[in-house]
């Protein structure tokens, strides 16, 4: 989101497995309060935990897995420990560090810098601090404008100020059972003056592939699409579609924890306790939030639940939607995908067969 320029890649929890050795260390990022450590060893357990439980269900209901027939052992192994890290991971704590690659031109590390500094985290400002250093041995005449910029820090000091309002109201879904925010698609389509269905039905005659070509009058089309709750591990994935703004509020709504996943027969009650846990979490973090405090993030659990709003055009909606339900998908994000791909067939009913949505299979 801050640097929509970049590209890159980062380490995914779908694929590795988290220990407690990763978490950043209190001081590192500012955090004071004696409690953190009890919260991080509370989550990482419930992360063990949980993952536990998902290999056995993997194990015990092997039609639920989808692995193809005569997929050769290691990659089988491979497909059930990736479906238990994709239901597991709601557990982890955002304070667990991965590794992350950017690349991006001079002026994007300056705008990166310029944002790093106008955030409150302690950890930000050593990042910039860094960026900055390694600016010095290749821009040294951009170190000009790698700096704090006061009308982006009063912005963002703004921004923090208007989500701790949002924190201090009454957050319906983390009173309920679970906690877990409703997290429903919408769509608005801002179609050019004169542009009709029959204009997309033809702009999609020659795609092939989700790389392949789409005519004008969908590279031309407005998009605005939007979940009303998305977790932080999907954000992890979705926010790195980088055409176009984004609007993410950090202000937990709920905790999704992938307890409709459980298969009938199975016994819940292990993953059900842990649940109120994360909710407990969650619920803590969002009234640190309402207090001002600025190490709240560090928090939060991957299964915290954020409104997030996408605005691009059509032709990268497209894009995303085939890529988010196609091979290897995660089963999140392809509902995800799939409910506003729904909403656009509403609209657009002859596009159906044309877009090349595909069913999360696993590989």
């Amino acid at each position: 989101t801050l640097v929509p320029t970049a590209g890159g890649q980062e380490s995914s929890t779908r694929y590795i497995k988290i220990g407690a050795a990763s978490v950043v260390s209190p001081d590192k990022v500012g955090i004071v309060d004696d409690g953190f450590q009890s919260f991080i060893d509370t989550a990482m357990a419930a992360y063990t935990s949980a993952l536990a439980f998902w290999e056995e269900v993997s194990i015990q209901n092997p039609t639920l897995v989808r692995i193809p027939a005569g997929t050769p052992d290691k990659a089988a192994a491979r497909i059930r420990r990736n479906f238990a890290f994709d239901r597991a991971r709601y557990f982890l704590p955002i304070a667990a560090q991965t590794n992350v690659m950017l690349v991006m031109s001079a002026r994007g590390w300056v705008q990166l810098v310029q944002m790093l500094y106008a955030h409150t985290s302690q950890e930000a400002h050593q990042l910039a601090e860094m960026i900055r250093d390694e600016l010095s041995l290749v821009t040294p005449r951009l170190l000009k404008h790698a700096r704090p910029v006061d009308g982006l820090v009063s912005g963002i000091q703004k921004e923090l100020a208007d989500a701790a309002l949002e924190a201090a109201q009454d957050c319906q879904a983390l009173r309920s059972t679970y906690g877990e925010a409703d997290d429903a698609a919408s769509l608005e389509v801002f179609s050019p003056p004169g542009v009709t269905e029959d204009d997309y039905v033809n702009d999609l005659m020659f795609h092939d592939n989700r790389y392949g070509h789409i005519g004008p009058a969908l590279r031309r089309t407005a998009v605005r699409f939007s979940w009303n709750a998305i977790t932080m591990a999907e954000l992890r994935d979705l926010n790195r579609h980088r055409t176009g703004a984004k609007h993410c509020p950090m202000v937990p709504r709920g905790f999704y924890a992938a307890i409709e996943q459980i298969p009938e027969g199975t016994n819940q009650e292990a993953l059900r306790s842990l649940v109120e846990q994360g909710r407990q979490m969650t619920i803590d973090a969002r009234n640190r939030i309402a207090k001002g405090d600025r190490s709240a993030i560090y928090w939060t659990l991957l299964g915290a639940q954020y409104a997030f709003e996408h605005t691009t055009t059509a032709d990268k909606f497209l894009y995303e939607a085939e890529l988010r339900t196609g091979t290897g998908a995660h089963y999140k994000y392809a509902k995800h995908l799939h409910d506003a791909l729904d909403l656009w067939y509403r609209k657009f009913p002859r596009t159906r067969g044309l877009i090349l949505e595909g069913s999360a299979e696993p590989e």
